[in-house]
């Protein structure tokens, strides 16, 4: 259920809201004041959004550090994602095209389907990042799996 959540994007221009909003979003994330800071900061990035709690337990072990695979954060109710998040968000939809590629469609749906839905949902421009955010990020992906903290099996041909 936690998953039909909207994602938690915070656009540049959303600062604003993001401090009117800010006790329902602090109870969502269940973060007090420092952990917020540090999700803002960059201090809780993993490679597509910042963590609320990578020691949650959410995907793994509790105590220990999340070992969902990149594109899970694009339904975690613990994901926040920020403009600085973009060049790896593209680059993540490039994986996608490239295993679209190379999947029949019955099996790409199920494994990567809701991945790939939410992460169009996220960069509809003007959506919550503009076009020319969208693009400055789009200059700095190279398409290549190089790129993504994959493993060897998860490499595209």
């Amino acid at each position: 259920m936690r998953r039909a959540l909207p994602p938690l994007v915070l656009a540049t221009t959303e600062l604003a809201e993001l401090v009117q909003s800010y006790p329902e979003h602090m109870e969502r994330l269940g973060l007090d004041d420092n952990a917020l800071a540090q999700l803002l900061s960059g201090e809780r990035d993993v490679f597509t959004a910042a963590c609320g709690d990578q020691l949650s337990g959410l995907h793994g072990p509790k105590g220990k550090p999340c070992p969902a695979r990149p594109w899970v954060c694009l339904l975690c109710p613990l994901a926040l994602f920020a403009p600085r998040h973009l060049p790896n968000l593209l680059r993540l939809r490039a994986f996608f095209s490239r295993q679209w590629r190379q999947m029949t469609t019955t099996e790409f749906i199920p494994v990567f389907g809701p991945y790939a839905h939410r992460l169009d949902e996220i960069l509809t421009p003007d959506r919550y990042f503009s076009e020319h955010a969208l693009r400055a990020a789009a200059a700095e992906v190279t398409g290549s799996d190089a790129e993504l903290p994959l493993r060897p099996e998860e490499h595209t041909v």
